[in-house]
């Protein structure tokens, strides 16, 4: 078997706020060279670790990670809105390898996905998500209390584990980060109708995800005019973790601690955990992996660090 890494910020705003013309031809020319190197790799199969938003997960319920069997887009920001095509017993089987591995990783078999886990297939694609089967694996980046870093690192790397044993040709997705700090509530801070739409999505209606949407996007236009009361994206702290990433020492990623990460990077930046669980389970399989294209932006407009690597 073998294995390739595709790790990519997302944002919802890529298709709705444009950064200056400059910066959009070099981020078009790193999704190019991301969609050749997957397209050259041609996987068999496609393993998503992917950031809920308070889309599909909610604190009624908030497991720290999450195996799905089968997956519908919720269709955030005009994403993907249908099933996903999900080798059911497969990822059956890799629940029960991860579980045995001493991983206490929950199942879905109606995982609710948003763009934070179809954005890249979109790309990838030219969005045809289920070009490709898919198991997507979901890990909370946005809802305290999170798990100790470590624990993403021995999920990703029980994941690499049970890939070593088939015969089948495997691409990571790892969908999240860098910093940032979007208007996304928190729930001590949120107000009784925001808690009620983190809590469940009983509360949500089409009218609540339009006024979420709205907000968003016209805070990443206040952001990149200098206007938004968040945090700045962090560049140095960016390239510092795309570093850790292209060491090839999967314990780097134990050092970061979440309060350090709200600090430093917003309280969205918890999303490179996808990052710790791709690279942990690319290690797994083949530890002299080798980074071939990397990118970076600071993205005001999409209120993200953007970042790209591909790796194998």
């Amino acid at each position: 078997m073998s294995v390739a890494l595709l790790a990519m910020s997302h944002s919802p705003l890529l298709h709705h706020n444009p950064p200056a013309p400059d910066v959009q031809q070099g981020l078009d020319e790193a999704m190019a060279k991301a969609k050749q190197f997957v397209h050259d790799f041609d996987p068999d199969l496609v393993v998503v670790f992917w950031p809920d938003h308070f889309n599909g997960f909610f604190y009624e319920l908030m497991p720290q990670f999450c195996i799905g069997y089968q997956a519908f887009g919720t269709g955030d920001y005009n994403s993907f809105d249908q099933d996903l095509t999900i080798p059911e017993q497969l990822s059956e089987e890799l629940a029960q390898f991860v579980l045995d591995h001493d991983v206490d990783v929950a199942i879905s078999r109606r995982m609710e996905v948003d763009h934070g886990a179809v954005q890249a297939l979109e790309m990838l694609y030219d969005g045809a998500v289920g070009a490709k089967p898919v198991i997507p694996i979901y890990i909370n980046g946005v809802a305290r209390p999170f798990a100790p870093t470590r624990r993403i690192r021995q999920l990703g790397q029980a994941v690499g584990e049970f890939f070593k044993t088939t015969d089948k040709k495997v691409l990571f997705i790892s969908s999240g980060g860098l910093s940032h700090d979007p208007p996304l509530p928190r729930w001590d801070e949120a107000t009784p109708e925001q808690r009620a739409l983190l809590l469940s999505r009983e509360a949500r209606t089409s009218e609540t995800r339009a006024a979420r949407e709205a907000r968003v996007i016209e805070t990443g236009k206040k952001f990149a005019a200098g206007e938004a009361d968040i945090m700045d994206i962090n560049p140095e702290w960016d390239r510092q973790f795309m570093a850790d990433c292209r060491s090839g020492n999967p314990e780097r990623f134990d050092q970061y601690y979440f309060a350090d990460m709200d600090a430093q990077a917003g309280h969205s930046s918890h999303e490179v955990r996808t990052w710790m669980a791709g690279f942990s389970a690319l290690h797994a399989v083949n530890p002299s992996y080798t980074v071939d294209f990397e990118y970076y932006e600071p993205i005001p407009e999409f209120i993200a660090g953007f970042g790209i690597m591909t790796a194998r």
